[in-house]
């Protein structure tokens, strides 16, 4: 053999050997990280919102009991899923959920008990026959559908989204819908005493999204001002934090982080994510993108580490904030285990997308690392 064969051969062998010793290391640093309920107990539960027959997807399992110690889930809560018609309960999947979260030390929120959307909420609670239901009937099916589901998992249940997303994205104050238009703002004072009366140490949420936005913030603190005033037994808002990577509204999420303490509730991140190809122009100019964008899959074929490190940044600096206002902080859920399994890969328009921080096989990405040292206050990788 040649000097230079000689040599190439040996470089080879070098690089061979450097390579493995790299993988063994970082496969070793993954081990070492930790985990996220361990690195956040000490401030917030980190939970995670998960598809509702969790107990039959064993593969989920090992990430899931590792990292998180809260579950929130997806829809089997919800009115619709609950009581599609007046009296018919539907509750198998509500009760095989919590069962299993019971059996596996996992706290849950439960989502929802009012969603203030006439489209996400059954036709027949604003009916009585032909007309509009009564103020008085509609409260009272409200009291019965409230009374059952707190009643029926009091003490296994840790936290409750009660009412969700009743504020207007536009100029009104509360969003358009049989809710508000038979009682106003009696509903959301209504549906708040009524899971209280059902389970008085549970804690209680009003969840909405964008609310930590200037122009729906101070609708946000007007309801809470509101509700207090009332002696409603509120105790924190939900902000969703569905946000898009480069346009993290960081400022106003801890001034409205600032809002709610001052105003003595708590504050939740609900359903935590950083999608990396923003959305927002499916909304510009009433749809005119949709077309163009709905062709739109430009990470496919995975998403290019410098996109991954801009989203690891943000994740950091949202932790940092969190941790920062940690006595105001109960809780911070991402919405989906991991990429594979986001709701933003089909939400507004079908493409492959990467926002939390797990990827489709449920391994750590740059933005977990950068979480854990948020966390721990380390500097970031």
């Amino acid at each position: 053999m040649s000097t230079i064969a000689r040599t190439l051969s040996l470089c080879v062998v070098w690089v061979s050997v450097v390579s493995g010793l790299s993988l063994r290391v970082q496969a070793a640093d993954q081990q070492t990280q930790g985990t996220l309920r361990e690195a956040g107990k000490s401030f917030f539960e980190i939970g995670v919102g998960i598809n509702d027959r969790i107990a039959d997807r064993a593969a989920d399992h090992r990430l899931l009991l590792s990292q998180f110690s809260m579950v929130t889930p997806e829809n089997c809560m919800k009115p619709a899923q609950v009581q599609p018609a007046e009296g018919k309960w539907n509750l198998a999947h509500a009760d095989g959920f919590v069962d299993f979260a019971t059996k596996n030390g996992l706290k849950v929120v439960g989502h929802c008990l009012v969603w203030a959307k006439d489209g996400r909420t059954p036709a027949w609670f604003h009916r009585d026959g032909e007309k509009p239901a009564s103020r008085e009937l509609l409260l009272d099916r409200m009291r019965r559908h409230i009374q059952t589901k707190v009643t029926r998992y009091r003490g296994r249940i840790a936290m409750w989204d009660v009412v969700n997303e009743a504020l207007d994205d536009g100029g009104e104050y509360l969003r358009d819908s049989g809710w508000s238009r038979a009682c106003g703002e009696e509903f959301i004072v209504k549906a708040f005493e009524y899971a209280h009366a059902a389970d008085p140490n549970v804690l209680l949420i009003y969840n909405d999204y964008n609310n930590e936005l200037p122009g729906k913030r101070e609708k946000q603190i007007r309801l809470v001002r509101s509700l207090t005033e009332k002696k409603t037994p509120i105790h924190a808002v939900g902000l969703q934090g569905h946000y898009e990577i480069d346009r993290v509204p960081f400022k106003d999420i801890e001034d409205t982080i600032v809002s709610m303490r001052q105003l003595g509730v708590k504050v939740v991140i609900s359903e935590l994510d950083i999608d990396v190809i923003p959305r927002g122009k499916w909304w510009a100019e009433g749809g005119k993108y949709r077309e163009e964008l709905s062709r739109l899959d430009p990470y496919r074929e995975g998403c290019p580490p410098e996109v991954l490190k801009r989203q690891a940044d943000q994740y950091a600096q949202l932790f940092q904030i969190f941790r920062r206002h940690s006595d105001t902080i109960a809780r911070v859920s991402f919405w989906n285990l991991h990429d594979g399994q986001s709701w933003l890969n089909d939400f507004p328009w079908k493409r492959v997308n990467h926002p939390l921080l797990f990827d489709r096989q449920g391994n750590p990405k740059p933005a977990f690392a950068a979480v854990m040292s948020a966390l721990n206050q380390l500097p970031q990788p």
